[in-house]
């Protein structure tokens, strides 16, 4: 097979390195070449971490409007079916399990959300406007019952939370929508084509991500090992290709990087000049076969790389992390493993190992999968949302104290997801929606606050009819690219920058959602 240079070049982007996955990893890396460490971190450095909830999280059922007329809705459509998963009100007491709760009259189990006690109320630093169609004199506000380290987060201004966040190409009211005036994306309810949308701004099949271009904005002047600009501890994601930037993918095992034992070691089949022979072979970029020429140039660029990282990561700052405390699932009671809290771990790991890698700039992605919950979803997204708070809560701990640095200000941290769900239940589950809510944290978030405006609640019923939403669906009201464009602008890209890199960002005001410190 002959590939032709595009093919090859296209190949080669994908598959720039091996990973830090191990020996029989998959390609992954980039083609900037990796070169000495520099000798301290930049002391301007900044870092971007993106939780993907792979699935499409509720977001219904995350952050709650709790007036009684948003409240008195949203407990209607939700408290039906065969198993509720409409939650408590604030101030509720837990129901011990296999008692009758005084509210709904149910026997409760350990999935029945009158187990977990009412939502938790926050309170948010400026009102948010109370929406055409919602008859309250002052919008109140609560988090799910298994969020109370965002809670925490939140009422110590290191949390924020953006209103209605949805992927969109202009401003779209729910009578365009519902007449197809005015353009909106494509495949609306598919994982694969938001995912994709969300990541990169196109439809499945995109090939460059809005993270890896933030960070080709940086790549001249990111230090001697740009390579490490965008990393994943998630697999391949588009979120982190760029045009020139690829991900360096990583794992959360022990081992931090790539090794090649046969040559790597001091000798070989009795031999000491075995290893470097190894070695020679392994990297030799003359084969005629243009295939065989670039594999060895991209393993040979992922040896550097891993020899690279693996020194980096024996620094005391690097070696001190502590690991997550243990994960205790609050509807079972089993410890399980939370990965998420573990990603963030190795995260954490390289931004401490920066002081020798020298970057100004990272893009990194993390992802929790599980979050598609047509049925059982009181048993699924309450673990699910205790796993993220408990993960983020860990992260911003260890931020706080990097090799005895606090680093929570240089790091933003920020959730998306496919979409969010329908605000009905099917019965004991959720269906594929559109707009949601998400949170931002870090030290420079202007957090304790609501970003966005909030919808109105409530399903078409009688008279009743909501401006906001399409069916059983919220119509997004702030934009992907406002909230993608806010954390670029904080990064350090210019408004041109931003302006290539969201091309629809022009649709929309304010291009920036305040929810960033400068």
């Amino acid at each position: 097979m002959t590939l032709s240079p595009l093919d090859r070049r296209h190949l080669l982007r994908l598959g720039g390195g091996l990973s830090i996955l191990g020996a029989a990893a998959p390609f992954a890396a980039q083609l900037a070449a990796a070169g000495s460490a520099a000798s301290q971190a930049a002391p301007d450095y900044r870092a971007l971490v993106c939780v993907f909830l792979f699935g499409g999280n509720d977001s219904n059922n995350t952050v709650l409007a709790t007036d009684s007329d948003s409240f008195g809705r949203y407990f209607a459509a939700r408290n039906t079916g065969d198993d509720p998963i409409a939650l408590m009100p604030p101030g509720t007491p837990p129901t011990p399990v296999g008692l009758v709760s005084p509210i709904t009259g149910r026997t409760v189990t350990a999935r029945s959300p009158e187990a977990w006690g009412g939502v938790l109320p926050i309170v948010p630093r400026t009102p948010n406007p109370i929406p055409d169609g919602t008859n309250a004199s002052v919008r109140t506000f609560a988090l799910h019952p298994m969020l109370g380290p965002l809670k925490t987060l939140f009422d110590a201004d290191r949390l924020a939370i953006v209103a209605n966040v949805g992927t969109l190409i202009r401003p779209i009211t729910k009578a365009q929508y519902q007449a197809r005036t005015v353009a909106f994306p494509s495949n609306l309810f598919s994982h694969n084509d938001q995912q994709s949308t969300w990541q990169a701004g196109a439809s499945e099949g995109a090939r460059v991500g809005w993270g890896g271009r933030l960070g080709d904005a940086f790549l001249g002047s990111n230090g001697s090992n740009s390579l490490f600009t965008a990393i994943s501890t998630a697999g391949n994601a588009v979120f982190l290709s760029g045009q020139s930037v690829v991900q360096y993918q990583m794992t959360t095992a022990a081992q931090p990087a790539l090794v090649i034992n046969g040559g790597s070691s001091a000798s070989l089949f009795g031999s000491t000049l075995a290893p470097s022979r190894v070695r020679s072979i392994i990297q030799d970029t003359s084969p005629a076969s243009f295939f065989a020429a670039d594999y060895a140039t991209v393993t040979g660029r992922s040896v550097s790389a891993a020899t690279t990282v693996n020194s980096a990561f024996t620094q005391s700052a690097v070696t001190s992390i502590p690991a997550p405390s243990a994960y205790v699932n609050p509807i079972t009671g089993a410890v399980e493993n939370n990965t998420l809290a573990t990603q963030l771990q190795t995260v954490a790991r390289m931004i401490a190992a920066n002081s020798s890698l020298g970057l100004r700039r990272q893009v990194f992605f993390v992802s929790l999968g599980g979050w598609d919950n047509h049925d059982v979803q009181n048993t699924v997204q309450p673990n699910n949302l205790a796993k993220v708070a408990h993960a983020l809560s860990y992260f911003d701990s260890v931020l706080g104290s990097l090799g005895g640095v606090n680093m929570r200000n240089a790091v933003t941290t920020f959730t998306a997801s496919d979409f969010s769900r329908t605000f009905t239940t099917n019965g004991d589950g959720t269906d594929h929606a559109w707009g949601g809510h998400h949170f931002v944290m870090g030290g420079s978030v202007r957090g304790g606050d609501i970003y966005g405006q909030y919808p109105t609640l409530g399903v078409d019923l009688g008279a009743f009819r909501n401006p906001d939403m399409a069916g059983a669906s919220m119509v997004p009201t702030t934009s992907v690219d406002q909230y993608a464009a806010t954390m670029g602008r904080w990064l350090g890209v210019s408004d041109a920058s931003l302006d290539a890199i969201f091309p629809n960002l022009r649709n929309f005001t304010p291009r920036d959602l305040g929810f960033l410190w400068a």
